[in-house]
């Protein structure tokens, strides 16, 4: 009986060129990513705010990872993955078709050549769509990180027109300037898996966002508590594990360079928490869980750009530095900061990615080790800590990361300025007090009978039910509770 075709070593479905194992690798990598965003970030965000923002924060992570998506393969995929349209922008052109898709994966301004005269092209042995899918993941997450800095006030409809602009003009171009073959990455930049192109991106872009949207409220700036921290590490839980996807990505193969990746990412993550907290006991004599969860975050970005390049006592000394420094700029010098406290950004995503995303690029250029540079960077380098060119690595990450820097603050302003004349960026001040249920009629918690709203003659204090006359209990110090009278 003749096997299926699918099953051939080689058939129209299984052509020479594809390797199974790392197509099957790169697909659950690109789950894995997509899993921090869609439910990862979406928890995390609906649980880390006050209540009455609930819905609406998970709402803006739910609406980008979708808009995204469509505005990725009608565009943006080929704008940084592209041919070249300038040195820093591909060509925007549509990924759908069936003939572009089932074709050998390829960056094709990848191209360079090799010091003994050869040249070579990123391709992957994989089918074009498996790699158009996985770069979504990561442009998708990097929109939804950049929400997390206006959450609780900017205006949902300005929202919904800033994600598609933002990816287009800012996103795409910091992608082909690093990854798809543009300047910085001809120029030797290393940005393994997005440091730079992703976290500083995200902060930077963030805190612009924050400063042309306004402040939340000032009763919400003032508190601001979490409306379900089991449900936040849940949303953590889901992030810090899918980052294996994020990095063991990267090499766009199964290889051994994936498996570093995937262990430096967790040493430096578990690292970078443990400092946070101690910093937390040390200063403020407690522990705390959503300090922890930021000291998680900042490890996992400081990791991101060097997560394959350097080894494994280097990512705990990153960890120690992603623990400390990122701390020390949100607890100390944000209070001491002008700028910062007048701009807004609701959960710190300055610190979190943009600082802590910038450490980590530095930090790569002084201790991306040399032969595991030559396993996957197109070329040949080391950092400064191991002498020779070092050095000259450490200014390309000076250089690159002002560009990217430069590049967010003036996109994200031009954009966010040009949205202001069609929809204010700010929402009006009744949506602001009462929260989701102005903004979008829903709430997050049924807390009263079947879901209706609060009604002080049906649910106060005095109030029972059914309906019935009823008295305080004198039980328990300070709580209150009722009794029905027959």
């Amino acid at each position: 009986m003749n096997a299926s075709t699918a099953y051939e070593q080689v058939s129209p479905v299984v052509p020479s060129w594809l390797n199974k194992g790392d197509n099957a690798w790169q697909m659950t990598a690109s789950t894995l990513v997509a899993l921090q965003s869609m439910p990862g970030l979406v928890i995390l965000y609906a649980s880390i705010v006050k209540k009455k923002w609930a819905v609406n924060s998970a709402f803006m992570a739910l609406y980008a990872f979708a808009a995204v998506l469509i505005c990725w393969v009608l565009l943006g995929y080929r704008m940084a993955f592209g041919d070249e349209l300038l040195p820093f922008w591909g060509k925007g052109a549509p990924a759908l078709g069936q003939k572009y898709l089932i074709s050998r994966a390829r960056v094709p301004e990848s191209t360079h050549r090799r010091e003994d005269g050869t040249s070579e092209t990123v391709e992957p042995w994989y089918p074009m769509a498996s790699l158009v899918y996985f770069q979504f993941t990561f442009a998708a997450i990097t929109l939804i990180l950049l929400a997390g800095s206006v959450l609780g006030r900017m205006n949902i409809k300005a929202w919904m027109a800033f994600v598609p602009l933002w990816l287009i003009f800012s996103y795409t171009v910091g992608a082909f300037s690093l990854w798809g073959g543009g300047f910085l990455y001809h120029w030797g930049v290393i940005d393994y898996s997005g440091g730079y192109v992703i976290h500083l991106s995200s902060g930077i872009a963030g805190l612009t966002a924050a400063y042309w949207v306004g402040p939340r409220l000032k009763s919400d700036r003032e508190r601001f508590p979490p409306n379900n921290v089991l449900l936040m590490l849940a949303g953590a839980g889901l992030l810090w594990m899918g980052w294996s996807g994020f990095n063991g990505g990267a090499p766009y193969a199964a290889n051994i360079d994936a498996s570093i990746a995937v262990l430096n990412t967790n040493v430096c993550a578990a690292t970078s928490l443990l400092v946070w907290t101690s910093l937390d006991v040390v200063y403020f004599g407690k522990p705390s869980v959503i300090g922890a969860v930021q000291g998680m975050m900042t490890g996992l970005v400081c990791i991101t750009p060097g997560a394959g390049l350097v080894q494994s006592w280097a990512a705990i000394v990153m960890g120690i530095l992603s623990g400390s420094i990122p701390w020390v700029s949100m607890m100390i010098l944000h209070k001491k900061s002008a700028l910062l406290q007048k701009v807004d950004d609701t959960l710190g995503v300055f610190h979190t990615h943009a600082v802590a995303g910038l450490l980590g690029g530095l930090l790569t250029g002084l201790l991306a080790e040399p032969e595991l540079c030559g396993l996957i960077l197109p070329v040949r380098t080391r950092g400064a800590f191991y002498g020779g060119s070092g050095g000259v690595q450490f200014l390309k990450q000076v250089v690159a990361a002002i560009f990217v820097i430069a590049w967010n603050v003036v996109s994200t302003t031009l954009i966010l300025l040009f949205i202001r004349l069609f929809i204010p960026l700010r929402m009006p001040e009744e949506q602001l007090v009462i929260g989701d249920d102005a903004v979008h009629g829903e709430e997050a918690y049924a807390l009263w009978g079947d879901g209706e709203k609060y009604d002080a003659t049906k649910h106060g204090r005095n109030a029972s039910l059914f309906g019935e006359e009823t008295a305080e209990s004198p039980y328990v110090n300070g709580a209150r509770g009722v009794t029905i009278n027959l």
